[in-house]
């Protein structure tokens, strides 16, 4: 333990550097360039500047060897003047104000003199007894540390600068897909798409990090997979020539596990259909309603399958943690009061769909226009909306018909209860 020379004072930073230099593994070494190089890379992370970086640079290269271990000593003593010349000429007032830096950031150790002169004490063979000077010794003790701080801020560096050219690539993207959707004439709310992209470009903070980044970048991708989601949807709608007895006979549901089973009044007890055949009292409403059981031919609308062409324009489906995310109240309504699948949530569906006075009816071509998860979710919606809609049945089969004609869409709903509900909401499974 050494305490420092004239009216500089000791602190236990000091001693605690010096305990550390005690450490060192017996026959570790390090190249004290690439050393220095990963301290560059680690500079924020260990508290020094660029000025003092440079003064170390000098320091080091009074250590006689490329390699900094024990057995070649660990104490360079060069005079003021030297290395001043070695710092860029720097003048002794900023040298010693960079020095006292490497000193608090525990990179370097002072071993003063009794008089304070740094030198070295050789025997009768040259080699050098006991020196005075500055101890690199922290160095070689914390390499590990600062080798790991130096990857860590590469990896960092790299993170950013990957998020920085998705982020440019996404607000490219959707100027180029909104304009495109303006010159093309297509139908939808491209006013306030446009408003919410600029509200979107105003956040960008000049100077950033990733973690600052990431967020917008989730809100522009999900803003741009919405746009492309409505595009898709007007190709395909221009390539449906369907009459309405088609769209009619597409519209049923051909899978026994369809969302529609889960409703009550959708559900027939074997050997009932077979019953209403042979009844001649059976009336309309028991004949639709038994046609609606039967298969239709046309392909299922379940959760990962294909929609039918005839049944409409179909909406692309969001992850089911984003839809729990925007919409939290929908959890109280699934099994167990937790939302692990799809399916959980088309459950939960139902159950709202009836508290909130939905009909059967408009549910079920909800479904069928929009597909079982995509009704669901807007059911989720409702409820989370729920003191400002007056009437959810309404509001669920005008959707429905703006679905048909490629002119709704569900991202920026979402997004706007992702931004209402904030980070608390945030009980996706």
């Amino acid at each position: 333990m050494t305490t420092p020379f004239g009216r500089r004072p000791m602190s236990l930073g000091m001693l605690a550097s010096q305990q550390l230099a005690e450490t060192i593994e017996p026959g570790m070494k390090r190249s004290k360039w690439k050393l220095f190089r990963a301290i560059c890379e680690a500079r924020p992370a260990l508290g020094v500047t660029d000025r003092a970086l440079t003064v170390l640079d000098a320091l080091l290269t009074f250590y006689p060897d490329d390699e900094i271990s024990e057995e070649k000593g660990l104490i360079v003593f060069p005079s003021n003047a030297q290395l001043s010349l070695r710092a860029r000429g720097m003048t002794p007032a900023t040298l010693r104000r960079h020095l006292a830096v490497l000193v608090e950031a525990g990179l370097i150790l002072r071993k003063d003199s009794p008089n304070g002169k740094r030198y070295a004490r050789r025997d009768r063979a040259g080699a050098v007894g006991e020196a005075f000077g500055f101890s690199v010794a922290p160095l070689l003790a914390r390499a590990v540390e600062i080798e790991s701080l130096a990857a860590q801020a590469v990896a960092d560096r790299e993170l950013l600068r990957v998020t920085r050219e998705r982020l440019t690539l996404c607000r490219r993207d959707i100027s180029k897909l909104i304009a495109t959707a303006l010159e093309e004439e297509i139908s939808g709310d491209w006013e306030g798409i446009s408003a919410m992209f600029r509200t979107l470009l105003v956040r960008i903070p000049r100077v950033a990090t990733a973690e600052a980044l990431a967020p917008l970048l989730d809100e522009m991708g999900l803003l741009r997979a919405e746009i492309v989601n409505m595009l898709e949807r007007r190709i395909k709608t221009q390539k449906i020539d369907a009459n309405e007895s088609q769209i009619e006979h597409h519209k049923q549901n051909s899978k026994p596990d369809s969302p529609y089973e889960l409703e009550p009044s959708f559900e027939t007890k074997q050997g009932e259909k077979a019953a209403a055949d042979n009844d001649p009292n059976a009336g309309p409403s028991d004949e639709r309603r038994l046609k609606q059981q039967r298969p239709s031919g046309g392909m299922s609308n379940r959760a990962g399958g294909a929609v039918d062409p005839g049944a409409g324009p179909s909406l692309k489906s969001f992850p089911l943690g984003l839809v729990v995310q925007a919409c939290p109240s929908i959890l109280d309504y699934g099994p167990g009061g937790t939302i692990g699948n799809w399916r959980d949530l088309m459950s939960a569906a139902v159950v709202v769909r009836s508290m909130l006075g939905v009909s059967p009816s408009a549910y079920e071509e909800a479904c069928s226009g929009m597909g079982p998860e995509n009704a669901a979710t807007v059911i989720a919606c409702i409820l989370e909306r729920g003191g400002h809609i007056n009437s959810p049945g309404g509001y669920l089969r005008d959707l429905t018909r703006r679905t048909e004609r490629g002119e709704f869409a569900i991202g920026p709903m979402l997004m706007a209860l992702v931004r209402a509900n904030g980070p608390m909401a945030r009980h996706a499974s």
